[in-house]
């Protein structure tokens, strides 16, 4: 393949030599020139330039023989070992050198010792690489079918990057009966032409396709092709046509505006603007149309413009006429006839006359409130109504006698505290198609009636209160909500007044007729009365009023209000003094005597502590802080007195602690003078003793009678109320430390208390009203509990002390 393109390659060599002798070297000038054609591959021979300058090639390398530095420099190299000149890259020379006829690449080459400079020209010649190519692959022409045969028109002239013989040489057209083509020259190209050889006839053919072939002068040729699509245009020789000459089309009446009547179709077989329709009314048409209908001058359309009434007009005629848009137009003419149809136009009206706004909630079912009547313009089954009542309302509708005439009754027991307010939604529809209906609202108001009585959110309910109230002050509130309005639900309060024991409290206590408010006359002693309950009424002002009551058990709590009683010593004369004598040989510990009290009050205000206030001599008698025990630390000596004075102090544990004092005088004596005193002694304490035990028991039996009597009367009287929401609470026993008094335990709700009083123990209830010390108490939590009393009575005749409360929570 390299020896064929070597065999093509000419090379043509020029010398010129001249001989300059510059400064102390000596360089010789010569000229070369080679040419070589483009896109040869890298490595191909141009020139052995060593042999074309006579040059040793053996020096060659000694003498640094290379190609100095230049524009495309690049594309050639030269081989120091022969002097061949061979193609460094791949050229273009369209790309080195365009359009230009000749394309020539200047080197300087450069030999040393001595210096020589020589100048050769590599001219790069030009293959057939590009085919023609036109500036779009395709062009279209528009052609009147009236243009006389021999009109011209230009094509784009195709390119060919390639010079001389290989460019664009020649142009060929595709076979057809209409076009030819023809060329022009120029001093750089060949214009194309096409020419047409005879009428066209757009009814025919009204578009041709044709291909235009552009071929370079190369060997073998390069071609390139251009698509020529010829559009026939129009001239305007059709007419228009409608699809119809009379058109008929029912409308109803009150059609919307802006409803489409009827579409027109003309058509045109011309084209552009020559087939482009535009619709008109005629010139005699009436006025009514105009305001009836409007038409689209485009597109043909008739739609409602104004009010369309069957009762008013019946059938419209349209003429109607279609023109294009050539020069001069064509125009046709129509006639569109409209008919109206009569549809269910009007809508029933409802009229109502109310006998009243105002219903009390116990009418009767079937009560008239008002009378409906019915009417609709249209006539026939358009006229006839079915009227009924929307939603879930316990009203009704009574057709009557005469047609489309109804009443409106009550159909179930009206609840003004349930639903004050009715809008009652009547509707009305005719048979017509479509139905039409109409809709209308009725208010009612349900009055009021004294239906309900008050209620009392809770019942029964507890009043704790501290004893030593403030007479006159509140004390507790009522309060009762009734449902009804206004008078019927104005509430006043009053108190039961019972009899027997109750009476006698509740006489003491008074209640706000308008707001509750209960004020207690007195204040309530806890040692008296412990608990009670009574009975407060609600009543509202309605006609008749209706009242409902709520059971208040009140619960009394102690006070530290009583001072310890000193029951030993006690003297003739009532003061608490006492006179002892012991004999002097006793030992230590010996009981001297017992200091006895109690206090009324309970819990911590009943907690009695005993303590020395005075004493001659504090090593001789020692006092137990909780018995009241005095003895004696030692033996008595014979320097000891004979004589010792004790003032014992006795005081509760309240909040403000109150006491008393005893006075004892213990003497001492020897021991005979001891036995004969103790005697006398204890025959008159004897005496005493029996005496106030005599009594004793005679009172104790009295009040446990009444109290029992008391307990029997409030156990029927609860009974009686069915008062099923009391429970007793049994809690476990204290342990009890000498004191006279007694301690019990309920519970309310949440709360815990703990009341302690005399001859009474912890685990007893108290009965309301009662003094017999039994307790019964409501357990929320278990109200289908039964109520169970029980009494327990701890003896009067041992000191004891009582342990404090506890929390369970």
């Amino acid at each position: 393949m390299m020896g064929e393109r070597e065999q093509r390659r000419r090379v043509n060599c020029w010398w010129v030599t001249g001989i300059l002798m510059l400064c102390f070297e000596e360089q010789i000038l010569a000229q070369i020139r080679y040419s070589v054609p483009e896109e040869v591959q890298v490595g191909s021979t141009v020139g052995n330039v060593a042999r074309d300058l006579g040059l040793d090639v053996s020096t060659l390398t000694d003498r640094r023989f290379r190609i100095v530095s230049g524009p495309n420099h690049a594309l050639f190299q030269l081989n120091q070992n022969n002097g061949v000149l061979y193609v460094g890259k791949i050229m273009d020379r369209e790309e080195l050198c365009g359009r230009s006829k000749v394309c020539l690449t200047n080197l300087k080459i450069v030999v040393e010792s001595p210096l020589e400079i020589h100048y050769l020209g590599v001219e790069i010649t030009d293959i057939n690489d590009h085919s023609p190519y036109f500036p779009e692959s395709e062009q279209r022409l528009e052609i009147a079918e009236n243009t006389p045969p021999g009109t011209r028109f230009q094509i784009h002239a195709a390119r060919d990057p390639d010079v001389g013989t290989q460019s664009v040489r020649l142009y060929k057209l595709s076979q057809n009966d209409f076009f030819d083509i023809e060329l022009r020259e120029s001093e750089e190209d060949k214009i194309p032409f096409l020419v047409l050889k005879k009428s066209l006839d757009r009814e025919q053919r009204a578009e041709h396709r044709l291909v235009l072939t552009a071929l370079d002068g190369g060997s073998p040729s390069k071609s390139g092709s251009l698509n020529l699509t010829i559009t026939v245009l129009d001239a305007n020789d059709n007419r228009p046509v409608f699809s119809k000459d009379i058109y008929t089309v029912s409308l109803d009446e009150n059609a919307p505006v802006g409803t489409l009547v009827i579409q027109l179709n003309a058509t045109d077989l011309d084209e552009g603007l020559n087939s482009e329709i535009e619709y008109s009314f005629g010139k005699t048409q009436k006025k009514k149309v105009h305001d009836t209908f409007e038409l689209d001058s485009v597109t043909g359309e008739i739609r409602v413009k104004g009010t369309v009434d069957f009762e008013e007009m019946e059938l419209y005629r349209l003429d109607l006429q279609a023109s294009d848009k050539g020069q001069p137009p064509w125009t046709c003419e129509s006639r569109v006839v409209i008919k109206i149809k009569d549809v269910n136009d009007n809508k029933p009206d409802i009229e109502i006359t109310s006998l009243s706004s105002v219903v009390p909630e116990d009418s009767k079912p079937g009560a008239v409130i008002s009378l409906i009547s019915v009417t609709d313009r249209d006539s026939g089954i358009n006229a006839k109504v079915i009227c009924k009542i929307l939603g879930n309302v316990p009203f009704d509708l009574t057709p009557s006698i005469e047609e489309n005439m109804y009443s409106l009754v009550t159909k179930g027991r009206l609840d003004r505290e349930s639903v004050s307010h009715y809008d009652i939604t009547i509707t009305a529809t005719d048979c017509g198609e479509p139905p039409l209906s109409t809709v209308k609202t009725l208010s009612v108001q349900v009055s009021d009636v004294n239906d309900n009585k008050p209620i009392f959110s809770q019942n029964p309910t507890e009043l704790y209160l501290v004893e030593n109230n403030v007479p006159g002050a509140s004390i507790f509130s009522v309060s009762a909500a009734d449902n009804d309005l206004n008078e019927n639900a104005a509430v006043t309060y009053h108190i039961v007044r019972g009899a027997g024991l109750q009476a006698d409290i509740t006489s003491f206590l008074n209640v706000n007729s308008e707001n509750g408010d209960i004020v207690a006359l007195k204040s309530f002693d806890f040692e008296t009365v412990k608990t009670f309950q009574f009975h407060v009424v609600a009543t509202d002002s309605g006609t008749p009023s209706l009242s409902s009551n709520v059971t208040v058990n009140v619960f009394i709590l102690d006070q530290n209000d009583n001072p310890p009683v000193i029951l030993y010593p006690l003297s003739s004369n009532g003061s608490a003094q006492g006179v002892e004598e012991i004999p002097r040989n006793v030992n230590a510990g010996h009981l001297v005597t017992k200091v006895r009290a109690y206090d009324p009050d309970i819990g911590y205000n009943g907690w009695l502590l005993f303590s020395l206030q005075e004493h001659t001599d504090h090593s001789l008698f020692g006092l137990d802080r909780y018995t009241g025990q005095i003895r004696t630390l030692r033996s008595f000596t014979e320097t000891d007195e004979a004589e010792h004075k004790l003032v014992i102090l006795v005081k509760d544990n309240g909040n403000v602690s109150l006491s008393a004092t005893a006075t004892v005088v213990v003497k001492l004596v020897e021991p005979k003078e001891a036995f004969a005193a103790s005697d006398v002694k204890s025959a008159a304490k004897k005496d005493d003793e029996d005496t106030n035990v005599t009594f004793y028991l005679m009172i104790t039996l009295g009040s446990v009678s009444v109290l029992f009597l008391i307990s029997i009367i409030v156990l029927i009287a609860m009974q009686c109320s069915k008062s099923t929401d009391y429970t007793s609470k049994y809690l476990q026993e204290a342990n009890y430390d000498g004191t006279l008094c007694h301690s019990i335990q309920y519970r309310s709700g949440d709360k815990r208390y703990m009341l302690v009083g005399p001859r009474m123990s912890t685990g007893s209830t108290i009965v309301p009203g009662s003094h017999a010390n039994t307790l019964v108490l409501p357990d929320r939590r278990r109200t289908s509990e039964e109520v169970r009393p029980s009494t327990q009575t701890q003896p009067t005749t041992a000191h004891k002390r009582t342990q404090t409360p506890f929390n369970d929570d």
